[in-house]
């Protein structure tokens, strides 16, 4: 009586060295680290590791190790002060061709890692990671709404076909300048009609009729909560298409987004695509008019001086066909006929429709992709960091329109698959829809971290030795067997949150000393009941048998409502709440099998099969 199988002595075996292999990486050091990236101008190779080790060598820093990785080297340190000093030294040495990041590297033997154990992620309170508190340009926000509007007024007055001098616009408004007064007057019925959200005004300028159309103030901060609450929304996308386990991206302000990226796996490219603005614009050639006047300064009204990645130059119309905010859908791949790396693009309803429009006026004409970025610039002056935008325009791709298409294309003309992958996460994500600047950056270092996880660990040991002191004296040898069966459930916690590569953070913590406590409440139910058993003049073997089958019941209903709890803070939560919840989930199915199963198999290995007289509890 009271024993297991041996399949099932060897299952509980098998969960135990299992749950050890998985939680062995979290007891290994952190080391402080760095991770070096190329941008698109330059990429990481063998000569650059060369010569990152002889900037570290002159500059009297020793790094602890450089691991070649793709497409990036880690450098690792002794201390953080080791750090910050290398990364001063690179960035005055590299300049702005290369991304460093800092960041934390887990000291995981080689065999270990080959096995695929990792470590847990460790949230921003514990681990450190990337904290950015970005400016969003809201003044450039109005000025591309009135952009917009300027085309849209200029397909409006061609359609009805009202002929004007010049269409032009600013911060301020759009101005549309007439030769006649009637033609004027219709123009100002068209667009006061069509455009019901604009101020509309009439004047004359000499011999010159004049419509003006103004953004009213609350139009204006409509465009400001758009840009805002757009650009979190395509931030958001941006970190979730990487894999960052729970971002936090929220407004903070009127015209500024907090974002804290804890636990990040390639901080480094998180960064580079966090600032990126890269988008597209489809733009039609001006065939018309002479580049050679526009590079001498006559530039034609309706088109613009722009230049391919060769520099060689080329003119192209004002009016845009689609932008990237009017992209839905974005991959890369390559083309089937040139084999050259490639976006595939898909548009909404309103750009597939003027693309089919003006591709079915202009077929046979060439028509151009531009790619804009705005690239950051870093360089050193009299030993003081100075950081600047630089916006970047240029043209990848000029080709005849063979025939007319709409929703999906394909753009080519991109420098690797790697620029091409790029692009399409960002255009997949959505386009920036204001301009943003990244006025603070911290990188949250390991000793307020590790203050946090030394607590954290504190209070979780502390947890665990008065709930084992406890059941030690009140259950004796069967309260040893319920601290042995708490350990375990400790390792498999860590072991389970490993396997997931689930993000560990304070409350995550406080979930799992909530889930200590909580542990042994089962054992606590199984005991009493075998004392009960034992009071009523039933054997040990029998008492043991009664006090696992009959607390079962009991006990499943008792940890079903707290999963079920577990499963609404998980839902309905935010990101610190999901962590709570994701331990308290994992500690409540771990303590189950560790105080049914577990102790249940010790127990039998100890009474089980032979007379026993009298019970240790």
């Amino acid at each position: 009586m009271n024993r297991y199988p041996l399949w099932k002595n060897l299952v509980v075996l098998a969960v135990l060295l299992v749950g050890l292999f998985f939680a062995l990486p979290n007891v290994f050091d952190q080391d402080p680290a760095m991770e070096v990236s190329g941008t698109r101008r330059a990429e990481v190779n063998e000569q650059t590791e060369s010569r990152v080790r002889e900037i570290l060598k002159t500059a009297g820093i020793e790094a602890k190790g450089v691991e070649p990785k793709p497409g990036k080297l880690l450098l690792r340190f002794q201390d953080s002060e080791s750090q910050l000093r290398a990364k001063e030294a690179l960035e005055d040495a590299l300049g702005s061709n290369y991304t460093l990041a800092l960041t934390l590297s887990t000291d995981v033997p080689g065999w270990l890692r080959t096995a695929g154990a990792q470590p847990m992620y460790l949230g921003l309170d514990l681990r450190g990671g990337i904290h950015v508190l970005i400016d969003v340009d809201m003044d450039a926000a109005v000025a591309k709404a009135m952009e917009r509007y300027a085309g849209d007024i200029r397909t409006l007055l061609r359609e009805n076909k009202l002929r004007y001098t010049t269409v032009s616009q600013d911060t301020e408004g759009v101005l549309v300048k007439f030769k006649d007064a009637a033609v004027r007057d219709e123009a100002l019925e068209a667009i006061g009609s069509e455009f019901r959200d604009l101020l509309i005004d009439a004047g004359d300028q000499g011999a010159d009729f004049l419509v003006t159309a103004r953004m009213g103030r609350q139009e204006q901060q409509a465009v400001r909560r758009f840009a805002l609450d757009q650009n979190i929304t395509t931030l958001r996308n941006r970190v979730n298409a990487l894999g960052v386990s729970e971002p936090i991206i929220q407004q903070q302000g009127e015209r500024r987004i907090v974002v804290q990226l804890p636990g990040a796996q390639d901080p480094g490219k998180l960064k580079e695509i966090l600032g990126a603005t890269a988008t597209l614009e489809y733009r039609l050639e001006d065939t018309e008019h002479n580049v050679q006047d526009a590079i001498d300064g006559r530039v034609p009204p309706g088109s613009k001086l722009y230049y391919t990645r060769d520099g060689q130059p080329i003119l192209l119309k004002k009016r845009l066909i689609v932008t990237g905010n009017q992209i839905t859908d974005a991959s890369s791949g390559f083309d089937q006929r040139s084999g050259q790396p490639a976006v595939f693009v898909s548009l909404d309803g309103q750009g597939a429709r003027r693309m089919r429009n003006v591709t079915t006026e202009n077929v046979g004409k060439p028509m151009a992709v531009v790619f804009i970025e705005s690239r950051t610039e870093t360089r050193y002056v009299d030993g003081r960091k100075i950081t600047r935008k630089i916006p970047v325009q240029e043209v990848i791709s000029v080709a005849n329109i063979l025939e007319p298409f709409g929703r999906r294309f394909q753009t080519t003309g991109l420098d690797s698959p790697g620029e091409a992958r790029d692009l399409a996460l960002l255009l997949r994500a959505g386009a920036l829809a204001a301009p943003i600047d990244i006025v603070e950056e911290r990188t949250i270092g390991p000793s307020l971290g590790q203050d946090n996880i030394d607590q954290g660990f504190r209070s979780v040991v502390i947890g665990m030795i008065l709930v084992m002191i406890f059941m030690a004296v009140y259950y004796r040898v069967f309260g040893l067997v319920a601290d042995l069966a708490l350990v375990t459930n400790l390792v498999l916690i860590v072991a389970i949150l490993s396997m997931l590569q689930a993000t560990l953070t304070l409350p995550g913590i406080a979930g799992i000393v909530l889930t200590v406590g909580m542990a042994v409440d089962a054992n606590v139910l199984i005991f009493e009941r075998i004392r009960e058993e034992i009071r009523n003049g039933s054997t040990p073997q029998a008492s043991i048998h009664a006090g696992y089958e009959k607390a079962l019941s009991t006990i499943v209903d008792a940890n079903i409502t707290t999963l079920i709890a577990a499963v609404v803070l998980f839902s309905f939560g935010t990101g610190p709440i999901k962590g709570f919840a994701v331990t308290l989930f994992i500690g409540i199915l771990t303590s189950m099998f560790t105080s049914i199963i577990g102790t249940r198999a010790v127990v039998n290995l100890i009474y089980g099969g032979r007379r026993v007289q009298k019970l240790a509890i």
